[in-house]
């Protein structure tokens, strides 16, 4: 074939191909119309026709928002009254007393105060309920409801009327909301061992600033022989935050990101734009299954170019990118427009929405690709990061879990606070036996109790075995077995001592040392942070692990 009918029949497969284009957004158009046509004359007939009242607001809300139902989660409809809590999800920012609250039964208390905002200086303490939000009865409301109440515009003033226990009669509090910023690093130390430990929790705008910062700073105060990123729980947040992060301890012009959506402008390569601060320094990321999105491009793409050792487990998966849309009358969307892939190739999106009801929306085994790091070792496209030390996930025992579970560790810490002026330095202080007997007589005196799932299979037998008339056969044998599940549920909190300790120390040291107070309680006998430093000071096992040798 010649170069001119080659030409000319590449010329018709282009015409070709841009009239079906053209054919197929023109039915797109008309589907649209008619979609909409429909749909604003069954809304008009609603309004005029329908029995009783409708709030035509909340109609087309819970409209749009089951349209949106059969998308992924993350593309979802921002009314008026939410566009705050969307500011607050990229700047850390929000105006308001600065405090956590929590629903307890029927009630809002506060729960956490920030140290230094409005609600920790005008005295509000753990346990405080809620009764009325200027003037309003807060009483069987939502905390969504009562958190939107709470914020305002900075320099406001709100007034709360508070129950707090200890208290015959119920008092009021004034407070000047604040602009209150989340950190993104809310701690950050050099431990014993002489390796650094920085606690990320977001990547709201700074975060790569601050993050740069603080690790300079310790690389002046001592020979660093290592550092750890915690990404543990970390949600993600700003994309250009997690490749600035990534640019610390990678060379300029490396490939962190690239995204690619369905239209040419949702596709695009995000690249380190600065010199490094260090590109020797051992460097292990801390993640498990609750990091996610900008968390596991940090983690996933340091990995691809063998740059740290990633330790925990298996991240969330979350590869999809979405994009604030302006609508008219100051709403919004947020919605997916593209798709994450590390420097390796790989995609850490871990469910195909478009394919939930197949599956859900897993990735079959069959169809996992393989991929290469920098150095050659091989890594997988089977949805999230998968650590290069895996470690189990720690798990609670079932009285643990129900304490906890019950509030009665935050119960017995408020009581605590109220019966002790002071603790020792958080370093210092540690549940000691008077404490611990003092928790279980709390314990005791709010006759507390738990169904073990052993108990429950025990209660489903007995049914079984009176179904199948076996019950009076058997009855002794399984009252007995019932006794033993008794006496052994009698010794679990002194059995579990260790775990038991490690979430009431952490939540006590909160009522005096605040957040700081309960994140270094809850590192001092971590495990996983154990880990990463053994890796750190083992020169050649971290290398190891980075040739793919391990």
């Amino acid at each position: 074939m010649n170069k001119k009918n080659l030409s000319k029949k590449l010329l018709l497969v282009l015409i070709l191909g841009l009239s079906l284009s053209i054919k197929a957004q023109v039915n797109n158009n008309f589907e649209i119309s008619k979609s909409i046509d429909i749909y604003n004359s069954l809304f008009k007939e609603l309004n005029i026709n329908y029995v009783d009242e409708v709030n035509p607001g909340k109609l087309n809300e819970a409209a749009i928002n089951a349209m949106l139902e059969d998308l992924d989660p993350y593309t979802v409809f921002v009314p008026e009254s939410q566009i705050e809590d969307m500011r607050m999800m990229t700047t850390g920012e929000y105006g308001g007393i600065g405090s956590l609250i929590q629903q307890m039964g029927d009630y809002v208390i506060i729960s956490e105060p920030y140290e230094g905002f409005p609600a920790q200086k005008s005295g509000l303490i753990p346990g405080d309920i809620i009764l009325e939000i200027n003037d309003f009865n807060t009483v069987k409301k939502a905390s969504s409801e009562i958190s939107e109440l709470l914020k305002g515009v900075p320099g406001s003033v709100v007034r709360l009327k508070i129950q707090r226990a200890g208290r015959p009669e119920p008092f009021t509090v004034e407070l000047t909301r604040e602009k209150i910023k989340l950190d993104n690093i809310p701690y950050h130390t050099i431990l014993d061992s002489g390796v650094g430990y920085i606690l990320l929790n977001g990547f709201t705008q700074k975060a790569a600033a601050e993050l740069k910062d603080i690790f300079v700073k310790m690389k002046e105060q001592t020979q660093l022989k290592g550092l750890i990123i915690d990404l543990r729980g970390n949600g993600g947040g700003l994309l250009n935050e997690a490749v600035d992060i990534a640019n610390i301890f990678v060379n300029k012009n490396e490939l962190i990101v690239s995204t690619k959506g369905k239209s040419p402008e949702r596709t695009s390569v995000h690249r380190t734009r600065l010199s490094p601060v260090d590109l020797e320094i051992p460097l292990v990321v801390l993640v498990n299954e609750s990091s996610a999105s900008a968390s596991e491009i940090v983690a996933g793409s340091l990995q691809d170019l063998d740059r740290a050792v990633i330790v925990g487990q298996k991240t969330f998966g979350k590869g999809l990118v979405q994009n604030v849309v302006p609508l008219t009358y100051n709403t919004q969307l947020k919605i997916t427009v593209a798709k994450y892939y590390i420097p390796s190739g790989r995609c850490i999106q871990a469910i195909d929405y478009s394919h939930i009801k197949e599956n859900g929306g897993k990735i079959p085994d069959s169809l996992v690709s393989t991929f290469k790091t920098r150095n050659g070792r091989t890594v997988y496209d089977n949805g999230g990061i998968m650590p290069d030390i895996a470690l189990e996930p720690f798990e609670f025992s079932p009285v643990t879990a129900h304490l906890y579970g019950s509030n009665l560790f935050f119960k017995y810490a408020n009581k605590f606070a109220l019966e002790h002026q002071t603790i020792p330095p958080v370093n210092e202080f540690e549940i000691t036996d008077s404490i611990y007997d003092e928790f279980m007589q709390f314990l005791e005196d709010d006759k507390f109790t738990y169904t073990t799932e052993s108990e429950k299979r025990l209660g489903e037998l007995k049914q079984i075995a009176e179904d199948e008339s076996y019950l009076q056969d058997v009855s002794n044998q399984l009252l007995a077995l019932e006794e033993q599940f008794k006496t052994i549920k009698q010794n679990d909190i002194k059995k579990h001592r260790p775990e038991i300790e490690r979430i009431l120390r952490s939540e006590i040291a909160s009522r005096y040392y605040y957040q700081k107070g309960k994140i270094i309680t809850a590192l001092k006998h971590d495990p996983e942070i154990e880990k990463a430093v053994e890796i750190i000071l083992d020169k050649e096992k971290t290398k190891a692990i980075l040739l793919g040798k391990i």
